[in-house]
């Protein structure tokens, strides 16, 4: 059974301009083990077999949906952003957030080719949005295609500060350079988040590009 921090006393919120000092360690009694001769002659126990993960690989394990197994043939109306596979280290749906200010849940996949690696439109479209700024995406491009008669919007974030020579109104072909992968806004690492909106609609950018790009 475990108690409240509090219940032992040894704690006391802060006020004002106080400074918190860290509670002095509490004296506790020691335990003795005797061990008769039967048991010590019993053979060296054996340690149970055990890992270890990083606290990022255990969110992975716990939030990611899927492998992200994939293949990329760089050909096509629609590509992925990168004309080779790349690790994608978190994708769309629920999760902790991972930094002060990130979302707890994930509209996005996030693909991790390395720092300054180039970034390439998905599909033909229209650059509706480019903010080389400091907010939670930091430097990022969205840009509008028409696909199938749908309107789909894709979203390309934390890019390198003044990589991307895109303005709004740009007309973009598939396979046209976006910027450089960077670490700009709230993360933990150079990345690419990379969101899909499918007529309004926040789609799973892997499954999406997984059923629309060639095979």
């Amino acid at each position: 059974m475990s108690l409240p921090a509090n219940a032992l006393g040894v704690y006391a919120p802060q006020r004002g301009d106080e400074v918190s000092e860290l509670a002095s360690a509490i004296d506790l009694e020691g335990q003795d083990l005797a061990i008769t001769a039967s048991e010590d002659a019993v053979g060296g126990a054996e340690r149970d077999g055990f890992e270890v993960k990083s606290w990022a690989q255990v969110l992975r394990d716990k939030y990611s949906k899927g492998n992200f197994a994939y293949s990329v043939y760089w050909t096509g109306p629609i590509r992925w952003p990168f004309p080779y596979e790349v690790p994608i280290t978190d994708g769309f749906g629920p999760r902790p957030a991972p930094c002060a200010g990130c979302s707890t849940y994930h509209y996005a996949i996030d693909l991790v080719p390395g720092a300054g690696t180039p970034i390439y439109s998905i599909a033909d479209g229209v650059v509706i949005e480019h903010t080389d700024g400091h907010g939670s995406w930091g430097n990022y491009v969205r840009i509008q295609h028409t696909i199938g008669g749908r309107t789909v919007i894709s979203s390309y974030a934390h890019m390198q500060t003044g990589s991307s020579p895109l303005a709004v109104g740009d007309k973009i072909a598939v396979g046209d350079f976006i910027g450089l992968v960077g670490a700009t806004g709230q993360v933990t690492a150079p990345h690419l988040h990379l969101e899909i909106e499918d007529d309004g609609v926040r789609v799973d950018p892997f499954i999406w590009l997984t059923q629309n790009t060639a095979h």
